[in-house]
């Protein structure tokens, strides 16, 4: 090396510890806009294949229901929006950043609140669960209908039962025993309810009988006496 070669390299600096950390942040910032651009061509793909199967499941008369694999909020937010364009349904199912998915329904067969319940809660939904649970609704139904039936069947008995008693109504009126055939010519008949057919066909009402029974009665006491005295004369 000649002399001007070793004044030269001397005269050379080496790069400062900011120049260093400069070139370090270049470095990363680059490696950082390639990952974005990767990842928003990633997104660019999914949304694109998502589109075309979106496009398919809706021209396709045979299918109600299009699953998606699990998916991150992300995704599933890209098949949200694509559905909404699309004049679809779409629900999410399954646990956070474990298996959560989702699916899309064509709106002329939404989901039933027992099918959206089953999936949330992780279960199995298909044509013969749907059967089984509506036919155990009928019963059901069918079971509350007979119970009202039974209740309002006991309801009216119950109404057409006196209430009162006219033995205990009547007993100080016109004694034990006349107020027993006043509660016997009261009680209900399959004829005439309340009022026996008796009543019906003489036309007397209850109180008209009473008051043939105090006269029949009060006859008896006067018949009575009449003999004790008679009695008491001889």
């Amino acid at each position: 090396m000649d002399l001007l070669g070793s004044i030269m390299k001397s005269m050379e600096k080496p790069p400062t510890v900011d120049t260093k950390e400069k070139l370090r942040q270049k470095k990363a910032q680059e490696v950082y806009i390639k990952q974005q651009n990767k990842e928003k061509a990633r997104m660019i793909q999914f949304r694109n294949e998502t589109e075309k199967k979106v496009t398919s499941f809706v021209q396709d008369d045979h299918q109600t229901r299009l699953k998606f694999p699990t998916l991150n909020k992300v995704l599933r937010n890209i098949v949200h929006e694509i559905a909404e364009d699309a004049g679809m349904l779409a629900y999410s199912f399954g646990e956070e950043e474990v298996d959560r998915y989702i699916m899309i329904f064509k709106k002329d067969s939404p989901p039933s609140e027992d099918e959206l319940n089953a999936l949330r809660n992780g279960q199995e939904w298909n044509d013969d669960i749907a059967k089984r649970l509506s036919e155990q609704r009928e019963q059901v139904k069918i079971e509350e209908m007979l119970d009202e039936e039974k209740r309002m069947m006991l309801k009216r008995t119950n109404q057409d039962k006196p209430k009162y008693n006219y033995k205990e109504k009547f007993q100080h009126l016109v004694g034990l025993e006349a107020a027993e055939q006043a509660a016997r010519k009261t009680e209900t008949n399959k004829s005439y309810g309340f009022v026996p057919s008796e009543n019906k066909k003489d036309q007397r009402s209850i109180e008209q009988t009473l008051a043939d029974i105090r006269e029949k009665k009060r006859l008896k006491i006067e018949n009575d006496n009449s003999q004790n005295q008679s009695l008491k004369t001889d």
